[in-house]
């Protein structure tokens, strides 16, 4: 009969927990071939258009045309000028470095599952504007297949190939210079909040898939700060939307188990070139949206994957980590879609104040997913016997506090640190 150790070894264990991902091809420092990468940053700029145009597809026929159009754009400008300051303040005075530091494993459940999850509207209800398109494009993303054939579906629907110019160089200020509404910057301001802590859970996630340790707080900051920096040429070159970091190309990482940086530099450089390029970039973005949707179910799947991955450091079998869980899940889905519903019945938000610009930062807070599960987490997670030992074992804090600190764990420079003087400019803590 053999021994009890030997009865033990061969019961079966718990997967290990693990810092980095396994199976990735290429980490964030490991460039792929010359032509490979090339072939995936491509793709990254074509998933990556998807949103860059379905965005202003929705808001430019509602801003009129003529006058109205270039006096509501350069209000726009004078909004996300504005938001840019505020973006580089939080980001780089280190402000969104200790909020960072809150997180722990536990309250980072919510906030990366439903910076996924929350965008489930983007999903089916395209792939239902044409189906013969959307279901096999997320069948054949299923089996890692990416050929289609004999399917018929009017692409250039918005015009796009045609009225676009062959070379278009875009300048500071076009429309004129921009005017500044206070109301409409406090809203800007909120809505890159929101977008800040949403694009966290992207910046985590990507690193995650990156196969690199967890990102520092301090690391998290400083990619806000950079995104300010985004939405300031945003703003000097006319776009009516601000910077933020998009899900969907995360979600293409996982796909390819291709995280290397050098990838997503290429990509880069392929979206500045089609952006002069008028011609060529409007082919690429009149791929029809439904092809973008049936991605999407998959991409954004993969994010949220992320966020539920990190359940691994903390205890399951304890009832505060599942009221934190539970409470935050239910509120993060049933709070938006009550502001959502109620903004679709009556054209407006809940809040009703005589201040117009009140009630849509209400409705921009209140209408994200990720924000409002990330929120209800952190309170919950900062507030119930926070001190305790047991509580720091249960949310995973003693795993994850030689990671608040950039220079606690050795490999932060293998992955974080920026190249030539960027780094003394921008410095890590």
């Amino acid at each position: 009969m053999p021994g009890d150790g030997e009865v033990n070894d061969l019961q079966p264990q718990p997967h290990a927990v693990l810092e980095q991902l396994p199976g990735i091809q290429y980490c964030i420092n490991s460039p792929p071939p010359c032509l490979e990468a090339i072939l995936l940053g491509f793709q990254h700029y074509i998933l990556a258009l998807g949103s860059i145009v379905l965005i202003p597809s929705m808001l430019v026929p509602e801003m009129g045309g003529s006058d109205r159009f270039v006096q509501t754009m350069r209000e726009i400008q004078g909004a996300l000028i504005v938001t840019s300051c505020f973006q580089m303040i939080i980001g780089f005075t280190g402000l969104w470095r200790n909020l960072a530091r809150l997180f722990t494993p536990l309250s980072m459940v919510p906030l990366i599952t439903f910076t996924g999850l929350g965008l489930y509207h983007l999903g089916f209800p395209l792939i239902a504007t044409c189906l013969e398109v959307g279901i096999p494009q997320l069948f054949l993303l299923i089996i890692i297949s990416q050929e289609s054939k004999h399917v018929s579906c009017r692409t250039d629907s918005s015009g796009l190939i045609g009225g676009a110019p062959w070379f278009y160089v875009p300048f500071p200020f076009q429309w004129g210079p921009p005017t500044f509404r206070a109301g409409e910057a406090f809203a800007a301001m909120v809505a890159s909040f929101v977008a800040s802590i949403e694009s966290t859970g992207s910046f985590i996630s990507a690193a995650r898939y990156g196969s690199a340790t967890p990102v520092p707080p301090s690391v998290i900051g400083r990619g806000v700060g950079w995104l300010g920096i985004g939405t300031l040429l945003h703003a000097l070159f006319g776009s009516i939307t601000g910077s933020t970091a998009t899900v969907e190309n995360v979600g293409l990482l996982a796909l390819t188990k291709a995280g290397s940086r050098r990838v997503v530099q290429i990509s880069s450089v392929f979206m500045i070139l089609f952006s002069i390029l008028g011609k060529f970039g409007a082919i690429f973005a009149s791929i029809p949206l439904p092809i973008m949707a049936g991605s999407y179910c998959i991409f954004f799947g993969y994010v949220s994957s992320v966020g539920l991955g990190f359940l691994q450091f903390c205890n399951l079998n304890s009832f505060r980590t599942k009221l934190v869980l539970g409470l935050s899940f239910f509120i993060g889905l049933s709070l938006p879609q009550y502001f959502r519903e109620h903004g679709l019945n009556s054209r407006a938000g809940p809040v009703h104040t005589p201040a117009v610009w009140f009630n849509d930062i209400m409705s921009v807070v209140f209408m994200s997913h990720a924000t409002v599960a990330a929120v209800i987490a952190l309170v919950l997670d900062c507030t119930l016997d926070y001190e305790t030992d047991e509580t720091r074992k249960d949310n995973g804090s003693y795993w994850w506090e030689k990671f608040v600190v950039y220079g606690k764990d050795v490999r932060s420079d293998e992955f974080y640190k920026l190249p030539g003087r960027l780094n003394r400019c921008f410095p890590s803590f």
